[in-house]
């Protein structure tokens, strides 16, 4: 009787995973399926994502109704730029914060986490007016320097570097082994899965964005992929099927992005519960 209600158990939970990762991955569908109907069958209410007739002709619509590729190029260039200057500033003040012992050192990380609490639309003007000032504007300086170190990559470095047994950097000590070497050749390798999650997060973040990057350019080619899908939206409404299938072009490389550093990324989550 105790097996058959765990097997019940068991069952619903699984029924009520499936459903919960359909309704996850149902509007993904509906966006790939929309991505190659027509614009008649695009604005049909119905909720079938399959289209009649594949309309294999979007995707060259798509491309001749803005510069994607540049937009493309933009977008990488930025964010992997952004993601580099991310991951080293982190890195850097992740481990001051961590292992460096120095007067005023709590207070000046509680005022980085007071960072977080500022919403960015607070500060959209100042740093638009420090651009400008700078000469910035329309550059991809502008795209790139703003971004280069924000509080939750230090804090998530920091908690990891602080998750490191004090032996290993007596160990290290003892050898001659100083900060610095310490920080590049024994306690980096050992967080490198929140390395790549602080990585993962700079590069969502700098490749999603939409409001700073249509603020600081002017010219079609300095604008990025997600300033592009808004050439599908017009006076006379918005062109939906054209709409999904750049925004399933667009949302490609994150998606391999991430199978690429799912290992990693799942390591962290387990890790974060486990102290060293």
């Amino acid at each position: 009787m105790r097996r058959a209600i765990n097997n019940a158990q068991h069952i619903l939970l699984y029924l009520l995973l499936a459903f919960g990762g359909f309704l996850t991955a149902w509007p993904f569908l509906w966006m790939m399926g929309t991505a190659f109907k027509s614009y008649v069958e695009a604005v049909e209410p119905t909720l079938n994502p399959f289209p009649k007739q594949w309309h294999w002709e979007n995707v060259a619509a798509v491309f001749n109704a803005a510069p994607f590729g540049r937009y493309f190029f933009n977008s990488i260039l930025v964010s992997g730029t952004v993601t580099c200057c991310v991951i080293l500033t982190s890195v850097m003040a992740g481990y001051a914060f961590a292992r460096l012992r120095f007067r005023g050192r709590n207070v000046l990380f509680a005022l980085v986490l007071a960072t977080m609490m500022v919403p960015f639309e607070l500060t959209v003007v100042p740093n638009f007016t420090l651009i400008q000032r700078l000469g910035w504007y329309n550059h991809y300086a502008a795209l790139i320097v703003p971004w280069c170190a924000n509080a939750f990559s230090i804090f998530l470095m920091r908690q990891a570097f602080l998750a490191l047994p004090n032996d290993y950097f007596d160990a290290a000590t003892v050898d001659g082994c100083g900060h610095l070497r310490f920080l590049i050749r024994i306690a980096t390798p050992l967080v490198k899965p929140v390395m790549v999650t602080v990585a993962l997060f700079a590069f969502l973040g700098s490749y999603n964005a939409l409001l700073w990057p249509l603020l600081v350019t002017a010219d079609e080619s300095m604008r990025v992929v997600q300033v592009g899908l808004t050439y599908f939206r017009g006076d006379f409404g918005v062109r939906v099927n054209l709409m999904m299938c750049a925004s399933a072009i667009v949302i490609l490389p994150a998606v391999l992005l991430y199978f690429v550093a799912q290992r990693y990324f799942v390591e962290a989550a387990l890790s974060a519960g486990i102290k060293g």
